[in-house]
């Protein structure tokens, strides 16, 4: 059974070296969201293997959906449905989610639309690096 619980201040060592499997990620994000003093409505959820997080998810909430901004898991545990685990945690409450990927990440589209998340649209220069596939579930 995939455990996931809210993150707490004294992962982030471990998710900050989650995170540099990230092609973008946005570290000053995720310090802001485990910051105890920081007013953020950002949240991260993390999947643990016992006491270690092995994976996370930070979502930051919007007006009609929730943007999940970064989604990873390590890669000695991929492909045990932890990424799925987390994005239903994250739905929880009902709330819609949406999502960012670059379209040459195979791996992530796959994983989005077996989630049931459809392509909305293309967002042009996105990335650093070029454009992002939008994809939503409601």
């Amino acid at each position: 059974m995939t455990v996931i619980r809210p993150a707490i201040p004294a992962d982030q060592p471990a998710l900050v070296r989650l995170q540099s499997h990230l092609p973008e990620p946005s570290p000053g994000l995720l310090a802001g969201t485990l910051d105890e003093t920081a007013l953020t409505p950002a949240t991260v959820l993390v999947s643990v293997e016992g006491t270690e997080p092995v994976g996370y998810l930070l979502a930051v909430p919007g007006d009609d959906t929730t943007y999940v901004a970064e989604l990873v898991v390590a890669p000695d545990y991929r492909r045990e449905g932890r990424a799925k685990a987390l994005l239903s945690a994250c739905a929880e409450d009902g709330s819609s989610l949406t999502v960012t990927v670059a379209p040459d990440n195979e791996a992530a589209r796959t994983l989005y639309e077996a989630c049931g998340f459809e392509k909305e649209r293309r967002l042009p220069d996105f990335f650093d690096d070029g454009p992002a596939l939008l994809y939503r579930r409601d």
